[in-house]
């Protein structure tokens, strides 16, 4: 069997432009965050850690971009439909992995800010690690089964549909959606238990150093559930496939919003490591 996809669509130049677009934005963002991260703020923040791994994330998705422009400028896929399966799974892998990682800064910041004393114990840089290699794991083994499916049917399909969601059994659809709408549930219960705290604690400058960035890093969390995450998975369950790359782009731009996570989440964004590590526990 030809392991090629021939896959030929008309070339989309607006779809070309938004993928290379986020890959020209997200690349320099993502890396030089990722290094900043790594060279000014210790790892031992479970902030920091969930940061580091979110931009590992985009880069993933970012690195899977320029196939994505070249299969839409020009309408024709030069590679395997093993490259293809891959390409896709980046993209799948960046949804989930994502969302889960930004769900997991905004319930550090919940016990940060509303239980500061009793989630200490909570809030170490070992159960942070233990926490982030569950999500990679986790990932993982939702995609293998996914990847195979996905590449049987490439495989075996008359028409080739690299890139684009094909229907699929159903609990890859739901599961997808189930996922991004808990997720999405738990970031609206944090940012109100938050909310409240900072009300109750109003002229409590002690409390947090600056309650106007706490609230940004929560308004974005959910600006990045509603806009990126929540419509495409609605979309594979409603929409036809060809008409569903609109919602994959508008997905894609995650990554060029998620430095602005690291920019409010990490109070000195840019200072020294040293300085960092005196504030941490804020």
């Amino acid at each position: 069997m030809n392991n090629s996809v021939d896959y030929r669509p008309e070339p989309n130049q607006a779809y070309a432009v938004v993928f290379g677009s986020v890959m020209v934005l997200g690349l320099p963002l993502n890396a030089v965050s990722l290094w900043i991260l790594l060279r000014r703020h210790s790892l031992k923040s479970p902030n920091a850690i969930f940061m580091v791994n979110l931009a590992i994330s985009d880069l993933l998705l970012v690195i899977s971009l320029p196939m994505r422009v070249y299969l839409y400028a020009t309408g024709t896929w030069p590679l395997s439909s093993k490259a293809c399966t891959c390409i896709t799974m980046l993209f799948r892998n960046n949804i989930r992995s994502s969302s889960i990682f930004i769900t997991l800064i905004s319930v550090d910041r919940l016990l940060a800010v509303v239980y500061p004393l009793r989630s200490r114990h909570l809030r170490t840089a070992s159960n942070t690690w233990k926490s982030v290699a569950l999500v990679w794991l986790f990932v993982l083994m939702v995609n293998i089964p996914e990847g195979l499916a996905y590449a049987r049917k490439l495989n075996n399909s008359s028409e080739s549909t690299c890139f684009e969601f094909r229907r699929q059994q159903q609990w890859p659809r739901y599961f997808q959606l189930v996922l991004v709408v808990t997720l999405l549930t738990v970031n609206l219960v944090s940012t109100a238990l938050v909310s409240c705290s900072l009300q109750r604690h109003l002229n409590d400058s002690a409390k947090v150093n600056n309650k106007v960035n706490v609230m940004l890093i929560f308004a974005m969390n959910l600006v990045m559930f509603t806009i990126c995450f929540l419509p495409v998975s609605v979309g594979v369950l409603t929409i036809k496939r060809h008409e569903i790359t609109p919602l994959v782009c508008l997905a894609s731009v995650n990554c060029c919003l998620d430095p602005l996570l690291y920019y409010f989440s990490l109070d000195a964004f840019w200072k020294k490591k040293e300085d960092v590590d005196l504030a941490r526990e804020q």
